[in-house]
């Protein structure tokens, strides 16, 4: 996907000098030198890569220039888009697989400071809320809706002349991890779920009272740091994210079992629960980066094309992972009737789903049956073509962007959850 010519890349983007790489190799994905472990001076530590960056991609040569500006041939567009719609992007990664580590090393002293307020920001008042949002900040997740905060933040500040991210940043992506965190603790209880990423949920180990408290708490504590941002338009953004959830949840509970349900409802759902926040995660840290309307906007459409591509992924990932894989039992979601893409799709093709759906299996192996009828009938693909369309989008939404290490890990956040159903 975003080919990137074998140049190194000081902290602007600027002074291209030559990386050493032989002008005629190919190269499996890339190679990135001083990525992120920058220790020298001048240099932040963890989001460096100041001033020597070699990253070659997959049949790129390596050029060898000296010039001031990054060329537009390595903008990361026409040509991972034409082959993503041609659906050999997914091919391609898979055969040199993207780490999760690599996008978030580049801010990894960024999310150790976040780790450390969070603690803070959550335990100071109540040790027992504390302990039931440990539960779920430890496990597992990878923090990537802060992460985002912090890359975007970062990718759009040299565009502005900031040597470095402001308190609204950090704060921001405390808030968006704290509201995260909150829903999925909600979640867990509306679905009544045991597990999240193979642990007992908050509600499993202190009840369905403390859980839905320590929900509460932290969207409440949330929306009090928000206020006191002093921003309206991210004060709105966020603000109109907690009313998404409610929405989200209020769509799927309206239509569980709903075999008449249409893509663009699911869609809709599924920007509500999932890719609101991811939107707002992205395009808040535009705004505190001083970007443009233009660019705010183009941030926002990343993040929420990124959001529905993974939600797509997940939804597809609950037909074709095991249940050790998931952290919590395959076929999840249909089971408890909340028909997602995979399922939307089987039913255009197979009408006896239908039956079975509407019956909310109540004959015998009825569910392992309309899972088959699912994985069988081409929906995953067409699921997969729908996840690419919006991978798509976002990648396109990137442009505007200069070239760094930051933009590069924002385009990897995309190709790896594609990476995910290769």
């Amino acid at each position: 996907m975003m080919s990137v010519t074998g140049k190194a890349i000081d902290f602007a983007g600027k002074n291209l000098v030559s990386c050493g790489c032989s002008s005629n190799a190919s190269f499996d994905r890339y190679t990135v030198r001083n990525y992120a472990k920058v220790n020298s001076k001048g240099c932040g530590r963890g989001h460096g890569v100041c001033k020597l960056f070699c990253c070659t991609r997959r049949n790129t040569q390596c050029r060898v220039s000296s010039m001031k500006t990054a060329e537009p041939t390595v903008n990361g567009g026409s040509q991972a888009i034409e082959s993503l719609t041609k659906g050999s992007y997914l091919k391609g990664y898979s055969e040199s697989p993207i780490s999760p580590a690599t996008f978030f090393e580049v801010v990894a002293d960024d999310l150790l400071t976040l780790n450390k307020n969070l603690q803070s920001i959550v335990g100071a008042e109540n040790p027992v809320l504390m302990s039931a949002a440990e539960q779920i900040f430890s496990a597992g997740g990878k923090r990537m809706r802060p992460a985002l905060v912090f890359l975007v933040a970062r990718a759009t500040a040299e565009l502005f002349g900031l040597k470095e991210l402001t308190v609204k940043h950090r704060r921001l992506a405390e808030i968006i991890e704290m509201i995260h965190t909150a829903s999925l603790i909600h979640d867990d209880v509306l679905d009544e779920s045991d597990l999240r990423r193979g642990k007992k949920t908050v509600h499993q180990i202190f009840g369905t009272r403390v859980a839905v408290l320590a929900g509460d708490f932290m969207f409440a504590q949330s929306s009090w740091y928000l206020a006191n941002l002093e921003n309206i338009e991210v004060i709105k953004l966020i603000s109109q994210v907690i009313k998404d959830f409610a929405s989200g949840e209020i769509k799927q509970a309206s239509s569980l079992f709903d075999c008449d349900v249409q893509l663009e409802e699911y869609l809709i759902k599924s920007y509500y629960k999932t890719a609101s926040l991811i939107a707002a995660s992205t395009k808040g840290a535009a705004i505190f980066s001083g970007a443009d309307r233009s660019i705010t906007e183009k941030m926002y459409e990343y993040g929420r094309n990124l959001g529905l591509s993974f939600q797509v992924v997940d939804d597809i990932l609950d037909f074709t992972q095991s249940a050790e894989q998931l952290g919590k039992p395959s076929g999840n979601d249909l089971a408890k009737g909340n028909l997602t893409a995979p399922v939307i799709f089987a039913l255009e093709k197979e009408p006896k789903l239908r039956d079975i759906i509407e019956s909310e299996f109540s004959e015998v192996g009825s569910l392992d049956e309309a899972i088959n009828l699912v994985k069988s009938c081409g929906s995953i693909e067409r699921a997969q073509e729908l996840a690419r369309e919006k991978a798509d989008l976002a990648i396109q939404s990137l442009q505007c962007l200069p070239q760094s290490v930051y933009r590069l890990a924002l385009e990897d956040m995309v190709a790896y959850n594609l990476q995910r159903i290769a």
